[in-house]
């Protein structure tokens, strides 16, 4: 690996934003450069590619509302929420508009972020999220994200169930996931994330993305892996038609999981991007 910190070298702690706490893992120094995961995950899966990127940017990864160490309201989680979420934080650092790194919900959240607040976004990397997600596509995505709330005996079981859900995801990675997101409590481990937020948050992935991809004028780089069963070929195409001067990466056998199953990749794709 390439110098640069380690995932237990990240600063881990809360920001308060004037509406909300968020919790963050940073490294590095430098332009600020945003990690925002996706739904039930948290910060912590964006370590890796941090470590990488540590030694040009303030790498800053947050756990989103709803998740991980985050503020976890009732209500308050459509895109909107969201994207007010990362203006709110890009103001309280003050290091200036930020690259945004979002994968699925927050690819969706840093588009909407980039539309609404342009003045405090420089450019948006977007994994794996389009606008013309087939409707069959976000049924499954819910279903897997209900059948998460529940409880683990150990972090065994949580691995094994991580790596059911996810089986192209290294060992590594399932790793950080299942170590980071879930909470011990009587009689065992349970996820982090809220489960009226994971449910609230999947309905609003189905609400209509096409007016935030038409407003935005900030640079956005669109990722798709190749095998992905969320954003289909037919998805992307359309998407292009709507923004054809968005450039596109779609990496080769990689699923949904794009930072994960193939960051070397998903890092080059970064670099070549922000330095275009």
């Amino acid at each position: 690996m390439a110098a640069g910190i380690r995932s237990d070298q990240l600063i881990s702690r809360r920001i308060e934003t004037g509406g909300i706490a968020l919790h963050v893992r940073e490294g590095g120094c430098g332009p600020s450069l945003l990690f925002f995961h996706g739904i039930t995950s948290n910060s912590a899966v964006f370590a890796p590619l941090m470590a990488r990127l540590s030694d040009r940017f303030t790498t800053i990864a947050v756990d989103q509302r709803g998740h991980g160490l985050s503020d976890k309201p009732e209500t308050g989680y459509e895109a909107n929420d969201y994207a007010d979420d990362i203006a709110a934080l890009i103001r309280t650092l003050d290091h200036g508009p930020a690259i945004l790194v979002g994968h699925s919900l927050g690819a969706r959240n840093s588009v909407t972020a980039a539309a609404r607040y342009p003045d405090l976004v420089r450019s948006v990397i977007a994994i794996d999220f389009t606008p013309y997600i087939e409707t069959e596509a976000l049924d499954a995505l819910e279903t897997r994200v209900n059948a998460g709330s529940r409880l683990f005996d150990d972090l065994k079981s949580v691995e094994a169930y991580l790596a059911a859900r996810y089986p192209n995801i290294p060992a590594d990675a399932i790793r950080i996931r299942a170590e980071s997101g879930y909470e011990k409590v009587d009689g065992g481990f349970r996820p982090l994330a809220s489960p009226s937020a994971m449910a609230q948050t999947a309905r609003g992935l189905r609400a209509d993305l096409t007016q935030a991809y038409r407003d935005v004028t900030r640079p956005v780089l669109i990722v798709r892996g190749e095998q992905s069963k969320l954003v289909s070929p037919a998805a992307l195409a359309k998407t292009s038609r709507l923004r054809p001067d968005l450039p596109v990466v779609v990496v080769p056998d990689a699923d949904h999981y794009v930072n994960e199953t193939a960051p070397e990749i998903t890092l080059k794709a970064i670099t070549n991007f922000i330095d275009a």
